[in-house]
């Protein structure tokens, strides 16, 4: 018998396979972002609500994904590679207090998750991209993964956080004893050049889904 939570685990590793929260999933389908949150996998009583079959066509046409691919992903056993939870908010969300500690971990509540590959940092998280300030390498409805435990060279990408609370995903092109120069991926913006004093954490960007 097709169970409830079988559905929904589909659709989390459907999400999980393009790198996308199941927000993100939504939106990519053109459907309300909120249509698969786990808040509303049930109502306020108690009863199990299912996916509707036209939501389920369009998260397939959306990602180009069969039916049969999708049925695959149903069950417990589906899926060979263990599966990490990423904690995920998004991008203009991550300047706010309370989201990441002082060696910039994820903390807090309001993070939702997606399932991805095992990462091998327990603290990896994800940041979904909105608006156009980053294209054209990063679009709209893109979301990014980052790790505090992946080592930072010349010419990678990075996330920055300020002691100011800005956020900013930047590349670097050259760390001093003093100061951080960065190349802003939208050529439109400005390149930055932050006193190391000045610098929270700084994380490298190791995936995108494009």
């Amino acid at each position: 018998m097709l169970k409830h939570t079988d559905i929904w685990r589909a659709i989390d590793r459907l999400a999980a396979q393009h790198g996308l929260s199941a927000s993100g999933l939504a939106r990519r389908a053109g459907l309300d972002p909120t249509t698969f949150n786990k808040s509303k996998r049930t109502t306020s009583d108690g009863k199990l609500r299912w996916p509707s079959t036209e939501s389920i066509s369009k998260v397939l046409d959306a990602t180009g994904a069969s039916l049969s691919e999708f049925v695959s992903l149903v069950g417990d056993g589906a899926g060979t590679s263990p599966l990490q939870r990423v904690p995920v908010i998004g991008y203009a969300q991550a300047g706010a207090a309370g989201y990441f500690d002082d060696a910039g971990f994820p903390a807090g509540s309001g993070w939702d998750e997606l399932l991805f590959p095992s990462l091998g940092d327990p603290h990896a998280y994800a940041l979904e991209i909105s608006g156009d300030s980053m294209e054209p390498v990063y679009r709209d409805g893109d979301t990014i993964i980052v790790s505090p435990a992946a080592q930072i060279r010349r010419n990678d990408r990075v996330v920055v956080r300020t002691r100011g609370g800005e956020v900013m995903a930047k590349q670097l092109i050259r760390e001093t004893a003093t100061k951080i120069e960065l190349l802003s991926i939208n050529r439109s913006h400005p390149d930055r050049s932050i006193p190391l004093a000045d610098v929270a954490w700084m994380a490298r960007i190791i995936w995108a889904s494009q």
